[in-house]
């Protein structure tokens, strides 16, 4: 389709580590959207399964970023970010993992909200299971006064049109969104002391303190795989679980106003401790205390938290 100049101009971001076999439907329906001014960008992660040949080879159209090494999921995609704002001078990026299938309006319904309202720094849409289509994961997150970032609105619910209106959020995940120029001009991406989990929900404050906005779009539409990289519910994911969230809170707030979800942290962590080591899965013991207490580390080093709040 011919390019309208009068689009803002999009590039789309799909981070990929030994994960070809997910980009399939990922690329494939982005490819297919009817949105006129965009690229598809594949940022391979130093990947070793052949990415870079296989994206060459099914879809010559789409530019391949390579890493030699992998830059984890922060790293990677600021990678990624600084082509598409310095290099190709995008309006906006559309940030979105490979294991996805997307609605053929996706890119056009973001950029639509983005227009429509002022101080954008991100904007949503609504995020179904793969294997549920009607089934929402989320549609952004609510407010919590204690944790800050509450639970996912519409989690496992029927879209029966309940989320329709195009709103402001308060929190929301990072599955896909769309970034404006401006919010990267401003705070220069992800921070990498984030690899894994946690990296969104720390961006999303540096953007909020700098008066930025999160914005749903009902119209964006996405259906997710969950977890296919990192693992749902892998001894992986249970290190960053515990160590990355909690950190953002450390670096974010000062311990009056975190206290309550550090304690509910701890008392977690010994609760999945408990049945971890009836169900044998000591793997899990091990990476969940090293998280926390990477956590702790980075707490004490920093002036976040004192040896005596940790031991309340």
């Amino acid at each position: 389709m011919e390019k309208m100049s009068s689009s803002p101009f999009v590039t789309v971001l799909i981070l990929s580590y030994n994960g070809k076999q997910l980009l399939d439907d990922s690329i494939s329906s982005y490819l297919a959207n009817d949105y006129y001014n965009f690229e598809v960008v594949v940022i391979d992660n130093g990947s070793t399964d052949g990415t870079e040949e296989y994206v060459a080879n099914k879809w010559p159209s789409v530019k391949l970023l390579r890493t030699e090494v992998n830059l984890k999921y922060s790293g990677g995609f600021n990678f990624g970010l600084k082509y598409a704002f310095t290099e190709k001078k995008s309006d906006y990026v559309l940030i979105t993992n490979n294991d996805v299938k997307v609605d053929d309006k996706l890119i056009s319904s973001t950029v639509a909200t983005a227009l429509n309202n002022t101080k954008v720094g991100f904007v949503v849409g609504k995020v179904y299971y793969y294997e549920k289509p009607n089934t929402f994961q989320t549609c952004g997150r609510k407010f919590d006064e204690r944790n800050l970032r509450g639970l996912d609105r519409g989690f496992q619910e029927i879209d029966n049109g309940q989320f329709d209106d195009e709103v402001e959020i308060p929190w929301c995940d990072d599955v896909f969104w769309l970034v404006s120029h401006e919010l990267y001009k401003t705070t220069h991406g992800y921070n990498t002391e984030f690899a894994f989990q946690g990296e969104d929900f720390e961006w999303q404050l540096r953007a909020k303190k700098a008066g930025f906005k999160i914005y749903f779009s009902p119209k964006a539409k996405l259906w997710h795989k969950e977890s296919m990289s990192i693992g749902k519910k892998s001894a992986f994911k249970s290190y960053y679980d515990f160590r990355n969230p909690l950190i953002v809170h450390m670096m974010h707030r000062n311990y009056n106003n975190y206290k309550y979800y550090f304690k509910m942290k701890r008392k977690n962590l010994l609760i999945q401790t408990i049945k971890n080591i009836m169900r044998f899965k000591f793997e899990y013991v091990i990476k969940s205390w090293s998280g926390f207490l990477s956590a702790l580390k980075w707490g004490v080093k920093n002036k976040r938290i004192t040896i005596t709040q940790i031991l309340k």
